[in-house]
C-alpha cells in the first residue's frame, strides 16, 4: 500500500467518503428527474456489498475515517441491514451515518440501530401531507413522520432533517419547519438547491440561504453554534429557547469548497472527487479484473489529484454536473 494520505493539491485532507449503494428510489421528488425517465442500472453494474466493503477498508488505510451511506434510497436495496452491520464492524471508521427519505424507517429502525448506526439524516421538504404527495408523488408523509419520532424515542442523535427550499413549493413553510428545532432536538438543515443533470429547475425558483434565514428569524435570534471536528459543510445556529439546531448548506451563495473533505463512490463503482465535476475514476472495472489493494489505493490517489479548488455554480448555473443526483448519491 502507498504511504500517501488523501491530501489534495490544495492541502485539503480528504477523510470523508459518501457511498451510494443503489440508484433506485421509492419516491419521485420534483427537484429530481422523475424516476421513470432515468434508465436504471442493471444489477450486475452495481457494486456488490463485498466490493464496497473492500473499497472502504482500503480507503481507511489512506485516511478515510467518516462514511455516509446514501442512494437513491439505500433502504430499498436487499441485504442493506447486514451490510450496515458489516460496515459498522470495520476497524478505523470513527463515524458512520445513513441518509434516507424515511419511508421505510418506521418498520426497520430497530434493524438499523442493531446494525450499529447511531446517526441518520432524513429528507423531508414539507410538513403538509397533501404537499408531501405533490412533491414526492406518494402519500407517505405520516409514515415518514412516525419514523422520525420513533428514531428520537430510540435515542438516535443527532437526527438531521434535510430540507430543500423551493419558491412556490415549500417556501411558505420555512418558519414551521424551523420551529421543529424549538420543540425537538432535531437538526434542521436548509440546503440550497443544486442544478444537476440536463433537467433542473429554473434559477428563479431557487431560494438561497440569506433569504431563508430572513424568513425564519421571525422566530427569534439565531445564535451561532461552534463547529466540531466531524462537522460537515453546514453553518450551524440555534434558537436560544430550543433544544435543536438550524443549519444552512450553501453550495451556491457561499460555497464551502475550500474546506471540502469529501470523495463520493457511486453505486456503479465510480469514484468522484467533486459532486459538480464529471471527472471520475473507475474502481469497479479494476476490482473485477482482480486488482491488488495497492492498485486500488493508487486509483484513490489519482482521483484526489483531480479534485478541483472549487465548483463554478456561484458564477455559472449551467456549470454543474451532467449527471443526475440520484446517479451519484446525495
Amino acid at each position: 500500500m502507498p504511504n500517501s494520505k488523501l491530501i489534495d493539491r490544495f492541502n485539503r485532507n480528504l477523510n470523508y467518503l459518501r457511498i451510494s449503494i443503489t440508484d433506485r428510489c421509492n419516491l419521485k421528488c420534483l427537484y429530481c428527474v422523475p424516476q421513470d425517465l432515468i434508465p436504471k442500472l442493471p444489477s450486475r453494474e452495481i457494486l456488490s456489498y463485498e466490493e464496497i466493503l473492500r473499497i472502504v477498508r482500503v480507503s481507511i488505510r489512506l485516511g478515510i475515517s467518516k462514511v455516509r451511506v446514501t442512494g437513491g434510497e439505500p433502504l430499498v436495496r436487499k441485504g442493506v441491514y447486514h451490510f450496515l452491520e458489516q460496515l459498522a464492524g470495520i476497524e478505523g471508521l470513527l463515524d458512520i451515518s445513513l441518509t434516507t427519505n424515511g419511508v421505510l424507517l418506521k418498520d426497520n429502525i430497530h434493524r438499523i440501530k442493531s446494525a450499529g448506526i447511531k446517526r441518520i439524516n432524513i429528507s423531508l421538504d414539507t410538513l403538509n401531507r397533501e404537499k408531501y404527495q405533490q412533491i414526492t408523488g406518494y402519500d407517505f408523509f405520516h409514515q415518514v413522520w412516525d419514523g422520525i419520532e420513533l428514531a428520537q424515542r430510540m435515542g438516535f442523535y443527532p437526527i438531521k432533517i434535510n430540507v430543500v427550499p423551493v419558491k412556490g413549493v415549500n417556501d411558505d413553510e420555512l418558519v414551521d419547519i424551523a420551529r421543529l428545532s424549538m420543540d425537538h432536538p432535531f437538526h434542521i438543515r436548509f440546503i440550497e438547491y443544486m442544478p444537476m443533470g440536463s433537467n433542473h429547475m429554473d434559477i428563479d425558483r431557487h431560494l438561497l440561504a440569506p433569504e431563508i434565514k430572513k424568513h425564519i428569524e421571525q422566530l427569534g435570534e439565531l445564535v451561532p453554534v461552534d463547529r466540531s471536528t466531524n462537522d460537515g459543510p453546514a453553518e450551524r445556529f440555534k434558537f436560544e429557547s430550543g433544544p435543536g439546531e438550524i443549519g444552512f448548506i450553501r453550495p451556491i451563495s457561499r460555497h464551502f469548497c475550500q474546506t471540502c473533505n469529501r470523495l463520493r463512490l457511486t453505486a456503479s463503482g465510480q469514484l468522484r472527487p467533486c459532486l459538480m465535476l464529471d471527472k471520475q475514476e473507475d474502481l469497479k472495472s479494476i476490482i473485477r479484473k482482480g486488482c491488488s489493494d495497492r492498485e486500488l489505493a493508487e486509483v484513490f490517489l489519482e482521483a484526489v489529484r483531480h479534485k478541483p479548488l472549487q465548483h463554478k455554480l456561484s458564477t455559472d448555473h449551467n456549470a454543474g454536473s451532467a449527471v443526475q443526483m440520484c446517479a451519484i448519491g446525495g
